[in-house]
């Protein structure tokens, strides 16, 4: 995909191997698995305001896991990435489905079960701003977890033992032991994103959701942020599901990526494998919209036609064949509207969702790329 893709750097044979240690030791065991996993939400009208409609946010979401792996999950904007993780901590009831950690099912728990299980999952929220309370100083805001989880075991309802563990977890992510005693609106963004980690990190949970963590930061905080969370994964033995609109930093952060659109997974792959070959038609499109910072480099961005469908009303067969570029080329067979496509593998640990995926090469994106009209490829550019 060179000529549509144009990457500025080539993993190295050493990098594919340590991506390929990683996964032979860690997919030894699984810590979360998804099977199967739905999130419908009702469209209520009429007059008695009953249910008219659903919106499919997330359709039959299937994944796994492994313990020590940060796995990423990319796609556009309303594609249900975040309706998925909030729905696998149970922040949204799952419609159907199954979510297993440890051999666990998450969703079936209930009472004093599943505030046990709340524990070992935790989020990271987008922003920054939004996620803590302005009232209240950092020390309740971290401590409120530990306090909700209090017991005779941990007495961390005692307040000296819960601030001396507030303080210890600030320090772990970068900041001062005497900075509990501020209130939220003493920080800078990048600070309180530090917050909201030990927040989070404060239970000493085993699974973590990174919704978007960098996203509302300055470029040269997101790094920090990036590395601080790489280094916490180490010391504190943590699994992330790093949830992303920035391919880059997807690149740059994960073990394995994910590729969703309209609330189905279309491609799940090593970072390096799915940035090097794609084989779904979306994630093509998807990868040549990534910017590269050499102004020597020319490169032609594949363009997707028309809108994003409705989640409310997707399309029959394959949800992407309304704007798919491959379908397109290969004269509308209409299997792609008809059925259906199921993941199925086409390399070790590389899955893909799409009927015609042997024909996704690099001279076809690059002459679909070619054969797009100029009005196309200035609009792309100008966005």
């Amino acid at each position: 995909m060179s000529d549509v893709l144009n990457p500025t750097t080539q993993p190295t044979v050493q990098a594919t191997e340590a991506v390929a240690t990683m996964a032979s030791s860690t997919r030894a065991e699984v810590l979360l698995d998804a099977s199967h996993v739905k999130k419908h939400f009702p469209i209520m009208g009429g007059v008695l305001r009953h249910q008219i409609g659903k919106v499919y946010a997330v359709d039959d979401v299937s994944l796994q896991i492994y313990r020590g792996e940060k796995f990423g999950l990319v796609g556009e904007s309303g594609c249900g990435k975040t309706t998925f993780g909030r729905t696998i901590l149970r922040l949204e009831q799952a419609t159907a489905g199954a979510v297993s950690m440890n051999g666990v099912d998450v969703l079936t728990l209930k009472g004093k079960a599943l505030k046990k299980m709340r524990q070992r999952m935790q989020i990271i929220f987008q922003d920054p701003y939004g996620s803590l309370n302005p009232r209240m100083p950092i020390s309740d805001i971290i401590g409120e977890g530990l306090l909700a989880q209090a017991d005779k075991e941990n007495a961390w309802g005692t307040r000296s033992i819960r601030d001396a563990r507030v303080g210890d977890y600030l320090e772990a992510v970068g900041l001062r032991r005497d900075y509990s005693r501020r209130y939220p609106h003493e920080f800078s963004g990048g600070q309180r994103q530090r917050i909201g980690i030990a927040r989070a990190l404060a239970l000493a949970p085993e699974f973590v959701v990174c919704d978007e963590p960098v996203s509302a930061l300055d470029v040269s905080i997101q790094s920090q942020i990036l590395n601080l969370l790489s280094d916490l994964r180490s010391e504190f033995n943590l699994t992330y599901l790093f949830i992303a609109h920035n391919l880059s930093v997807v690149q740059y952060f994960c073990d394995r990526v994910g590729v969703m659109y309209l609330g189905k997974l279309v491609e799940i792959a090593a970072t390096d494998v799915l940035y090097q070959s794609p084989q779904h038609p979306y994630s093509v499109a998807l990868l040549s919209a990534i910017p590269v910072p050499d102004p020597r480099v020319r490169k032609k961005r594949l363009v997707l036609r028309g809108d994003v469908p409705s989640p409310a009303n997707p399309p029959s067969g394959c949800r992407f064949h309304t704007r798919c570029w491959l379908r397109e080329r290969l004269g509308n067979p209409p299997e792609c509207s008809e059925t259906e496509p199921l993941l199925r593998s086409v390399g070790s640990g590389h899955d893909v969702a799409c009927h015609f995926t042997e024909q996704v090469t690099a001279q076809a994106a690059q002459e679909a790329a070619q054969a797009q009209s100029i009005i196309d490829t200035v609009a792309a550019a100008e966005d």
